[in-house]
């Protein structure tokens, strides 16, 4: 990686914090019922959007440097999976357990399964 590289990494990692952030913002003005829906979106849509960039590289499409920026940068500041645990474990905290465990297992295995759906149709490219 060279030190542009490494610039445009850093850089990226505070536009996708700052993507987070307006998501975050337009989402929570609009969904207000409990269910953590706002963080499940962002993380599900960045998980997606990474199964697609590594298939898109698998498939020599994108460069393994641009792959790092954009993966690691961008969507590794918008992605909040610290954010998740968090708002289960306040969920926990509450004493409303089968609402952390619908929401822990509902997040995993979403974000997975569209990170693969991802990686498959960017693969297929």
């Amino acid at each position: 990686m060279s030190p542009l590289d490494f610039v445009l990494l850093t850089v990226m990692g505070g536009v996708g914090a700052s993507l987070r952030y307006t998501v975050d913002a337009y989402l929570r003005a609009r969904i207000t019922h409990g269910f953590q829906w706002t963080t499940t979106i962002i993380n599900a849509s960045g998980s997606f959007v990474l199964g697609f960039l590594t298939g898109l590289t698998t498939v020599d499409l994108v460069s393994s440097n641009a792959s790092i920026v954009i993966g690691t940068g961008l969507l590794g500041g918008y992605t909040t999976f610290s954010t998740a645990s968090y708002e289960t474990v306040q969920l926990i905290e509450k004493r409303r357990y089968g609402q952390a465990f619908v929401s822990g297992i509902v997040m995993l295995v979403l974000c997975v399964a569209l990170a693969a759906l991802g990686l498959w149709i960017g693969d297929s490219m």
